[in-house]
């Protein structure tokens, strides 16, 4: 690894660390109240009160960008655990099931991912309404193909493995071999793939949420700030553009520190 993506490295690394302390412990970070309105405040431009301005309301963008964390991270890492868990036990089954069933599985599995993962989301939060936890049902969904497709490929190489057989062959149960040897080998593979699918489960969350159908006013939520801004954007860009921030470096820094720790587990040079 070469100096510049060291230091890449250590900024995605410390972007992620103050997204997860803004997400745990806002009060630290902004102890002001996120829902506080003041109209008397309203479209004041970044100053030394108030650091991103304040919005049509008079709150604290700043206060609302560090607590919209919660939500944003929280509905994306829901997302990509739920597709993770999901994932792992499906494409399992399909490593490990007689071919019809195996056939059955992907095949499904095929035609979910013949679709563009936000629009998969979109139908599944249009079908059982919008909310957070509808929105992180059909992220899930929308994510979760390329889970069970890895993890059956995992699932076939290690079940074949000779650890594995040496296990078999020293009297251990199938059931028992499969769940020692081979489910912690997919799942370490999932993992890796899971650090890289945060940052699309969280951008795909926000654009929800911009369309509407996430969290609704007032929470503080990045994608629902971004869209509450749209139309005054030339006279307060800063309601719009520091909640996009925040997206823009959380996405960037997930999906850089995920591809370096895949780079890192293949073998090859980040």
């Amino acid at each position: 690894m070469n100096a510049l993506r060291r230091i890449l490295l250590v900024l995605a690394v410390l972007v992620l660390a103050v997204a997860v302390l803004a997400a745990l412990l806002p009060g630290v970070l902004a102890p002001l109240d996120p829902l506080q309105t003041n109209v008397r405040h309203a479209l004041l431009p970044p100053g030394a009160g108030h650091p991103f301005g304040t919005d049509q309301s008079g709150r604290d963008v700043y206060t609302r960008v560090v607590h919209g964390a919660a939500r944003s991270l929280g509905i994306g890492a829901l997302a990509t655990a739920l597709a993770l868990i999901v994932g792992l036990v499906v494409g399992s089954v399909a490593g490990s099931a007689p071919r019809f069933a195996d056939t059955v599985l992907m095949r499904v599995n095929d035609v979910l991912m013949a679709f563009p993962e936000f629009l998969v989301a979109l139908v599944v939060v249009a079908i059982l309404g919008p909310g957070p936890v509808n929105v992180a049902v059909g992220v899930t969904l929308a994510a979760m193909p390329v889970y069970v497709r890895l993890a059956r490929a995992q699932t076939q190489v290690l079940r074949r493995a000779e650890h594995v057989e040496a296990a078999r062959i020293l009297g251990v149960g199938r059931f028992t071999a499969f769940r020692r040897h081979v489910v912690p080998g997919v799942l370490g593979s999932l993992s890796v793939l899971a650090t890289i699918g945060l940052g699309s489960s969280i951008l795909a969350a926000a654009g929800l949420s911009f369309l509407g159908l996430g969290p609704t006013e007032p929470a503080p939520e990045w994608g629902l700030m971004l869209s509450g801004g749209r139309n005054v954007l030339g006279q307060a860009w800063w309601i719009s553009v520091f909640p996009g921030l925040a997206i823009t470096l959380t996405v960037l820094a997930a999906t850089f520190l995920g591809r370096t720790l895949r780079a890192a587990a293949e073998g090859r040079r980040a």
